[in-house]
């Protein structure tokens, strides 16, 4: 591997010029592609498999024209205080109210009667309207969406409470000024770094370059494929994290290939041969994870998996491809005057803080080990807590027209009826059918926690029906989720008689399958992206204790995350100082998709600061100064690297979309503690105890497993023109002192 990076490095060092005028041409054929799209759309959540998407699966079928899929809005009005809404002044000021919205765009083609349909509260003060659209909620204009707001404010002007539901509402406009703010820490950081304008540069435009591709790729595929906003949402802040990361290593390596005294051409071949040979490893375990979610079998999730897989996968190629022809343009301007860990360390008797840390690590091994095992698990205790739920307009800021239309509804005509739900009864003979669904809203009527059930609606044909139950208790709530239970409990015990089948959908239903289906898929999940990982990992370590102690290493880190994210987003601690304005259940979705790309990019970190450790072992050197001459070259890269994930990650927390918020927090709060707890204190710790024994690996593995030498090994013995002479190690070590592989040829094959 080393090799094959090598002379592609040199390739693209010596051609710089094409190897620029391809990407750009790469880019401009996929900017060519997108400007023909339209865009990513907003997407419904389906489950196949589960009884709720079998169920709207039917009323799709059954029901097509009350499925249809226009837009649609729930305007409630409330009266003023002590008044009733039915007054002569108040049912005056709601039927102009509702004259405007009717006529505030052609799109609509009906909006409801309150009185005629008997949408009034039990207590009179309340009603609402139902308006339905002719057009798809992504098609409406800016002009459909002021006249509905213009409606709405005249009712408010009359005295009314007017507050509007539904995706008929226009969607909160995404600020990307935390993202731009982000990205700009990112750059200080790097200049910080590298001393040099230049080299903090390169990262920069190539993550740039690689996002833009990703997305005009995905914005070209939205339309046939059908992909959602938070796919391409996804995909951009893992592709600017890791085609930051990944450029910042091999650049970074450069400077340290150019330190010890190789030309440019040669240092960037280097470079591309060591660390690219990392990053392609690094990249290759973010992919596993990333499209290991298709396991779950949900629409979603998948394409979001694999969106972010490519934009992986062409931050790799970027890096090691561009990256060298980039550095071939710029010189010596890449090198800066800044002192890094990329240079010679300082002379004995002057350590820095990686050194003095490092030590202190060898000194107490077993201490170290125990803070950050026992730090972690504290933090991860309030994952055990965790809620999962489905976003609905209860989890909107209570400063939106969504969320106090939520509130009004809930306590006009309690807490269920924001979360109805739809029971289908459907079977080929019309008769059966209506025996079915005569006895099931029979049955339903004597549940407990059912406030209300609607009489049997049936289609055309007669073969299939609707009952709409309210539950006396909230969508969220663990009677309603018990209700669904015994919903379905009934509706087998009907079909036992009857013979018809019944099922029940819903928000809250899909809420209950949802988590269902997530909790089932979750430990398959993890054994195959664990597996896969480590099957890679002991590949690049040729090792065994190493990669599982890396995946173990992981599973702290997750857990972690999930503790802080439960805390913040379901507790609400420290919400105001992140600008949270409504806590709650977490997302259904947010916990396998937060494992799965903590698994990569922990993985990423373990394979960049674990390669120079073992590097320097197969150059010569015993275990406990392995780990000290592999974790001062590349402790501060890793914890530039770490710092520039956590600054973009974080700039997603001021999104509107409550996903890309939380998983921003999430993988923000994941990185800071796989990278400096974990990686930084608990793997060095655990190689100090294991010693030699880190790198062991069983002989008939050993004679199995093909030599991939990521460590550059082959590469000390190629000396080219005009390199240093052939015992120099190809990158700066702590004394100087010459390779000894010679001395140990079985340690190259470790």
């Amino acid at each position: 591997m080393a090799t094959f990076l090598h002379r592609i490095g040199r390739a693209a060092f010596a051609r710089r010029r094409l190897v620029v005028l391809l990407w750009v041409l790469v880019l401009g054929a996929m900017g060519t592609a997108a400007a023909g799209s339209s865009g990513p759309q907003d997407t419904a959540v389906t489950l196949p498999g589960t009884e709720a998407q079998r169920a709207n699966d039917l009323l799709a079928e059954k029901f097509s024209a009350a499925s249809a899929d226009g837009a649609s809005a729930r305007v409630v009005v409330r009266a003023p205080a002590g008044e009733k809404i039915g007054s002569a002044a108040n049912k005056q000021a709601l039927e102009d109210t509702l004259t405007g919205v009717q006529k505030s765009s052609p799109r609509i083609a009906q909006v409801s009667d309150p009185f005629m349909d008997k949408t009034v509260s039990a207590d009179g003060t309340t009603a609402y309207a139902q308006v339905t659209y002719t057009a798809k909620d992504t098609d409406l204009t800016d002009a459909d969406h002021s006249g509905l707001d213009t409606a709405l404010e005249s009712g408010r002007d009359q005295g009314l409470a007017v507050e509007a539901s539904g995706n008929a509402l226009e969607a909160p406009v995404e600020s990307h000024a935390a993202e731009v703010i982000g990205f700009a820490l990112a750059a200080v950081i790097l200049c910080i770094t590298f001393g040099s304008l230049v080299a903090a540069g390169l990262p920069l435009l190539t993550a740039l370059l690689g996002v833009g591709v990703t997305m005009s790729a995905i914005t070209a595929l939205s339309g046939p494929l059908g992909l959602s906003s938070s796919t391409s949402g996804l995909a951009t802040m893992l592709g600017i994290a890791v085609g930051i990361d990944y450029a910042l290593f091999i650049v970074s390596r450069y400077r340290a290939e150019r330190a010890a005294g190789h030309d440019a051409g040669e240092a960037a071949a280097r470079a591309n041969g060591t660390a690219g040979s990392a990053v392609v490893f690094a990249g290759l375990t973010v992919v596993i994870a990333l499209a290991g979610l298709a396991v779950v079998n949900l629409p979603i999730l998948t394409t979001m998996g694999l969106a972010a897989s490519g934009a992986v996968v062409v931050a790799v190629l970027v890096a090691v491809t561009l990256i060298p022809a980039l550095l071939g343009f710029v010189g010596e301007r890449a090198r800066g005057r800044s002192r890094s860990a990329t240079k010679p360390s300082a002379p004995s008797g002057r350590r820095g803080p990686a050194q003095r840390w490092i030590s202190y690590v060898l000194r107490k091994p077993v201490r170290v080990l125990l803070l950050a095992v026992v730090g972690l698990g504290v933090i991860a205790v309030p994952a055990t807590q965790l809620e999962l739920g489905l976003p609905d307009d209860g989890s909107k800021a209570t400063s939106s027209t969504q969320r106090k239309a939520y509130d009004m509804l809930s306590e006009s005509f309690g807490p269920g009826f924001n979360g109805p739900l739809t029971v289908t009864v459907d079977d080929r003979d019309p008769a059966a059918a209506h025996d079915g669904a005569e006895a099931m809203g029979a049955a339903l009527a004597k549940l407990p926690d059912v406030a209300t059930v609607t009489p049997a609606a049936f289609n055309k044909a007669g073969d299939t029906a609707i009952i709409t139950v309210v539950p006396e208790s909230a969508p969220s709530s663990d009677a309603t989720k018990d209700l669904v239970g015994d919903i379905r409990s009934t509706g087998r015990a009907v079909a036992a008689d009857t013979g018809a089948r019944s099922m029940v959908t819903g928000t809250t239903a899909l809420n209950i399958d949802t988590s269902d289906k997530f909790s089932a898929a979750l430990v398959p999940y993890l054994a195959l992206v664990v597996g896969l990982a480590v099957l890679v990992l002991i590949l690049v370590f040729r090792s065994v204790l190493v990669p599982l102690k890396a995946a173990l290493g992981f599973l702290l880190s997750v857990m972690a995350a999930l503790g802080a994210l439960v805390a913040v987003f379901q507790w609400g601690w420290l919400k105001d100082l992140l600008g949270l304005e409504q806590t709650g259940p977490i997302m259904s979705l947010m916990p396998i998709l937060l494992v799965g790309i903590v698994f990569g990019l922990a993985m990423d970190y373990q394979v960049f600061l674990v390669t120079r450790m073992r590097e320097a072992y197969v150059h010569g050197a015993d275990a406990r100064t392995a780990i000290t001459r592999g974790f001062g070259q590349s402790s501060l890269v890793v914890t530039v690297a770490a710092l520039i994930m956590i600054t973009v990650f974080a700039g997603f927390v001021g999104s509107h979309d409550p996903m890309m918020k939380g998983l921003g927090f999430g993988l923000a709060a994941a990185v800071a503690f796989d990278a400096f707890v974990v990686r930084m204190a608990l793997v060095p710790a655990a190689l100090a105890l294991l010693g030699e024994r880190a790198w062991r690996l069983p002989g008939w593995l050993d004679r199995v497993l093909p030599h991939v030498d990521i460590e550059g090994e082959k590469l000390a013995h190629a000396e080219p023109a005009g390199a240093p002479g052939p015992h120099h190690l190809p990158s700066p070590v702590t004394d100087h002192r010459p390779s000894p592989v010679a001395d140990h040829p079985h340690r190259a094959g470790r």
